[in-house]
C-alpha cells in the first residue's frame, strides 16, 4: 500500500515539473498529473533501458528521476500533437 502512494507522490512531483518545462499552459489537476508522472517514469525507465541495461536484481535504475522527467515531457508533446488536450 505504501509502495502506491509513493509512486503517486513522486508521479505528481514529476508531473508538474513535467508540466513546468512544457511550453504553454497545461490545466491539468492533481491525478492527472500524477498519471502523467507516472506514465512517464515508465517511458523514461524504457528509453534508459535503450542504452543501458539495468544489472541483474538492480531496482533502481541509473537514468532515474531526469529520465523520469523526459518522458512525461515526451508524453505530453504527444498528447498535445495528437489533439487531446
Amino acid at each position: 500500500m505504501l509502495n502506491i502512494i509513493w509512486s503517486i507522490i513522486i508521479g505528481f512531483i514529476v508531473g508538474l515539473l513535467a508540466r513546468w518545462f512544457y511550453p504553454g499552459a497545461m490545466h491539468l489537476g492533481f491525478w492527472l498529473t500524477a498519471l502523467l508522472g507516472i506514465a512517464g517514469s515508465y517511458v523514461g525507465g524504457l528509453i534508459g533501458t535503450l542504452f543501458k541495461k539495468p544489472v541483474d536484481g538492480q531496482i533502481f535504475h541509473p537514468a532515474g528521476f531526469i529520465m523520469s522527467i523526459i518522458g512525461s515531457v515526451l508524453l505530453l508533446f504527444i498528447v498535445k500533437t495528437l489533439g487531446y488536450m
